[in-house]
C-alpha cells in the first residue's frame, strides 16, 4: 500500500534519477548544441517499457521516447548487465535522425544476482549538431530519410560492459564532426552510469518490492489524476484544422467522453514529398503535452509525468498520413515543425471547450538553423532552435522570446557561439511590436542575426512565414516570421524553408513570428459600444 508520503517521495526519488542523469551529459557534453542549449532529455522505464519518470527537458523528446525503449526492447532482447542500445531511426523508436537515443537495462545484482531480466530501464536522448546527410547539420532539404544522415537501428552499442568498437567508428566515420559525436556519445554514456548507479542506492535502500510497488503505485496515481482533469473538460466533439506551409491540412477533432480523450487525425494531409512528416510517437507526444498542460491547469496540483497519464488518451492516426509515413518518406522536420502545428491543432479544438483556459497560438515553429564549413582546416557543423513568441491567454500577456510547447532548450550566448564558429552575432533582440494585439497581448518574437567571417553552408527550417499564428476571442494573430540575408550590398528576403552557400561577411537575419492576442481589445470593446 501508498500512503501521500510515500508517492511523493518516490516520486521525487525517480524524478531525480532523470535529473541527475541530465546533469551528467550537460556537464560531460561537448558540442555547444548540448552542453549551452541542454537539447537532451532523460527518463526511467519499468522493464516492461512503461515510462516511469522523466526530468523536466524536452516534451517532444520525452514523449516519444516509450517507443524507443520499446524498439530496443523487441530487437535487442535479451539483456545482460552493461549492455546499451544505440538508435535513431525513426520508423524504429526514434523521431529525426540527429536525435540520437541510448537505452540501457538496470539490473539489481546487489539484491537478485541471478535475475534474468532488468528490473528497469534508462533512457537519453541528444540532439547531435550532425549526423551526416545531405547538409551541415542534418536538417536539410530532404525528400527520402536516405539523405538526412546516418540511420541507426536498434543495435547493442555496448556489451556487458564492452563497447562495440566497430560500430562506434562507423558512426564517427559517417558524420562531418566526428570528434564532437565521440564526446557527446560518451557523455551520454556516463549520464546511464550515472542513472544506473541512482537506481541501485534505491534499491539498496528500500528493496526491489518496494520500490517497484511504490511505481507502478505511482503510474496508477497518475492515471486517476489524469482522469480526474479530463473529467473536468466538458463531454462533446471539438474539430480545429491548421496547415503546415503552404497549404498541408492538419486536422483533429477530440471526444471528450467518460474521462477519456480520443484524437481523431482523419482529415490530414497524406505523407509529403518533403521533410515534414511526422512518425506516430510524435503524434502521442504532442497530444500528451497538451492534455497535461490543461489537466495541470485544472485540477492545479502537479502529476507524474509517466505512463499513467498517457492512459485516458486514444490516438487515431490515418496510415499512410503526414502523421503516419512509411519508409523511406523523409521526416526531419516533423519532429520540430510538424509537433509544433499539432499542438495548436489540439489547443484549437480544446478552445472550444474550455475558452477561458486555452490560450492562443505561440510562435509555430522552432526555426531551426544550421550551419557547417571549413574554418582553419577544422571542419564544423552547428545546430540551434531560436525562441519566439508565446500566445497570450486569460490571465497573462504571452512571453517573449521564448522557447514555446515542444521546445524547451536554452539558447546559445553570444559568447560561446562566437569563441566555438567563425562568426559575429551582428544583433539578437527581441522584434518589438511582432505579438498579437487583445485583451491580453501575444508575446514578442526575436531577432538573430549572424555574420559569417567564413564561407558556410547554410540551412533554415521554419514555419508561420506566411500563416501567422492565431489569436483567439477576438485577439489578433501574431507577426509572422521573415527570414532574409545580406549578401553583396543586398538583402535578399529568404523562404521559410532554405539552403543557401554564403560568402565570409554575408548576413543571415531570423525574425521569428510573435504570439496570438487573447480576448478582444478594450478599444475594440469601446468603439463597438458607442457605434452600436
Amino acid at each position: 500500500m501508498s500512503d501521500a508520503a510515500q508517492l511523493a517521495i518516490f516520486n521525487h526519488l525517480f524524478a531525480s534519477v532523470a535529473e541527475e542523469m541530465g546533469v551528467t551529459l550537460e556537464r560531460a557534453a561537448y558540442s555547444p548544441n548540448i552542453k549551452e542549449r541542454l537539447d537532451f532529455s532523460c527518463a526511467v522505464f519499468l522493464t516492461n517499457g512503461q515510462l516511469l519518470a522523466q526530468a523536466a527537458h524536452i516534451p517532444v523528446h520525452l514523449g516519444a521516447m516509450p517507443a524507443s525503449v520499446s524498439a530496443a526492447i523487441e530487437i535487442c532482447s535479451p539483456f545482460q548487465p552493461g549492455d546499451v542500445v544505440i538508435l535513431n531511426d525513426p520508423y524504429q523508436g526514434g523521431n529525426h535522425l540527429p536525435d540520437i537515443t541510448l537505452v540501457s537495462p538496470v539490473f539489481i545484482t546487489q539484491t537478485q544476482p541471478r535475475l534474468e531480466s532488468p528490473a528497469f530501464f534508462i533512457a537519453s536522448r541528444a540532439h547531435h549538431s550532425d549526423v551526416g546527410g545531405m547538409s551541415p547539420g542534418s536538417m536539410p532539404l530532404s525528400t527520402e530519410i536516405y539523405q538526412e544522415g546516418l540511420i541507426i537501428p536498434p543495435i547493442k552499442l555496448v556489451t556487458a560492459g564492452q563497447r562495440n568498437a566497430a560500430v562506434w567508428q562507423l558512426i564517427l566515420r559517417n558524420v562531418r564532426t566526428p570528434a564532437e559525436r565521440d564526446g557527446d556519445l560518451a557523455a551520454q554514456l556516463a549520464a546511464h552510469a550515472t542513472g544506473e548507479r541512482r537506481l541501485q542506492a534505491i534499491v539498496a535502500r528500500y528493496g526491489l518490492e518496494t520500490v517497484v510497488e511504490q511505481a507502478n503505485a505511482l503510474i496508477g496515481y497518475a492515471d486517476r489524476l489524469t482522469r480526474a482533469g479530463i473529467g473536468r473538460i466538458p463531454d462533446g466533439h471539438y474539430t480545429f484544422t491548421d496547415y503546415m506551409e503552404p497549404d498541408i491540412p492538419i486536422v483533429v477533432a477530440v471526444t471528450v467522453a467518460d474521462e477519456q480523450m480520443r484524437f481523431d487525425f482523419a482529415g490530414t494531409a497524406p505523407a509529403q514529398e518533403n521533410n515534414l512528416n511526422a512518425v506516430p510517437a510524435i503524434v502521442v507526444s504532442a497530444v500528451a503535452y497538451c492534455v497535461r498542460c490543461v489537466v495541470l491547469a485544472l485540477l492545479e496540483t502537479d502529476i507524474p509525468m509517466n505512463a499513467g497519464a498517457f492512459a485516458p488518451l486514444q490516438c487515431a492516426i490515418p496510415p499512410g498520413s503526414l502523421l503516419d509515413p512509411q519508409p523511406p518518406h523523409a521526416v526531419a522536420a516533423g519532429n520540430v515543425e510538424t509537433s509544433q502545428r499539432i499542438v495548436d491543432v489540439v489547443f484549437g479544438a480544446l478552445a472550444h471547450a474550455l475558452p477561458e483556459l486555452i490560450p492562443a497560438a505561440g510562435q509555430g515553429t522552432m526555426n531551426n538553423f544550421t550551419f557547417g564549413g571549413t574554418w582553419q582546416g577544422a571542419t564544423f557543423a552547428y545546430y540551434e532552435t531560436i525562441g519566439g513568441g508565446c500566445g497570450a491567454g486569460p490571465d497573462a500577456d504571452g512571453g517573449s522570446g521564448m522557447h514555446v510547447h515542444m521546445s524547451n532548450t536554452l539558447n546559445t550566448p553570444v559568447e560561446a557561439l562566437e569563441y566555438s564558429f567563425p562568426l559575429r552575432v551582428a544583433e539578437y533582440s527581441l522584434r518589438s511590436g511582432s505579438g498579437g494585439a487583445g485583451k491580453r497581448r501575444g508575446g514578442d518574437g526575436l531577432v538573430r542575426a549572424v555574420e559569417f567571417l567564413a564561407p558556410v553552408t547554410v540551412t533554415i527550417m521554419s514555419e508561420r512565414r506566411q500563416r501567422a499564428p492565431y489569436g483567439l476571442l477576438g485577439g489578433a494573430n501574431g507577426q509572422p516570421g521573415e527570414n532574409s540575408v545580406f549578401h553583396e550590398g543586398a538583402m535578399v528576403i529568404l523562404p521559410g524553408k532554405v539552403t543557401r552557400q554564403l560568402d565570409a561577411g554575408d548576413i543571415i537575419r531570423i525574425e521569428t513570428p510573435g504570439g496570438g492576442g487573447w480576448g478582444t481589445p478594450p478599444s475594440v470593446r469601446d468603439d463597438t459600444s458607442q457605434n452600436s
